[in-house]
């Protein structure tokens, strides 16, 4: 579906069929470990399902939430989760600053920055649980840029993750921000 229908609807470049399994599934399959089951897991700005759907399928025991505004990947999402008949996966349309459930883990790759992505998916994080943003070489960078953010949103801990030593090449980044406390002027709906 990643290398027909989503190149198609435009979710996928025609230059990236080639590099699905590598540079896409298995950069986000390598993540599952960092699941635990039973987890509550939202998928912020799913785009074509990387990671959330890749995580729903290796991960059956760990209920998905795939949140994503656009219409069009809404469809392409409901398709997908329809032929793979995956029952732990629930879509949602809307964007995270309108969402309000709260979640065991919230995931996210390619969505923004991360001081910025800190800011609009920490609330989506129970205490003690955590943001795992897939990101690239520069993800220390991003880390530092960030810090005064995360620690103005009361995030507990931060810090760079690899996953996929000897299955994918070069490993798969991660910066897992383990949320704190809701910050001030903020309420939490516990779900």
């Amino acid at each position: 579906m990643l290398a027909g229908p989503a190149v198609v609807r435009g979710l996928i470049g025609p230059g990236e069929v080639g590099r699905l399994w590598t540079r896409h599934l298995l950069n986000c399959g390598v993540l599952a470990p960092a699941l635990e089951a039973g987890d509550r897991v939202c998928d912020v700005g799913s785009g074509a399902g990387l990671p959330g759907i890749v995580l729903a399928t290796a991960r059956p025991d760990v209920d998905v939430v795939l949140l994503e505004p656009a219409l069009r990947r809404i469809r392409f999402l409901e398709d997908v989760v329809e032929a793979l008949d995956l029952p732990n996966v629930t879509l949602v349309r809307a964007r995270a600053e309108e969402h309000a459930d709260v979640y065991d883990k919230v995931t996210a790759r390619a969505v923004a920055p991360l001081d910025r992505l800190a800011r609009i998916t920490l609330r989506l994080v129970r205490p003690g649980g955590a943001l795992l943003a897939l990101k690239g070489s520069r993800a220390g960078e991003e880390v530092r840029s960030a810090e005064r953010t995360l620690r103005r949103l009361r995030a507990q801990s931060w810090r760079i993750e690899q996953y996929g030593f000897g299955v994918v090449e070069p490993p798969t980044t991660v910066v897992r921000v383990v949320a704190g406390g809701v910050p001030s002027g903020k309420q939490r709906r516990e779900v």
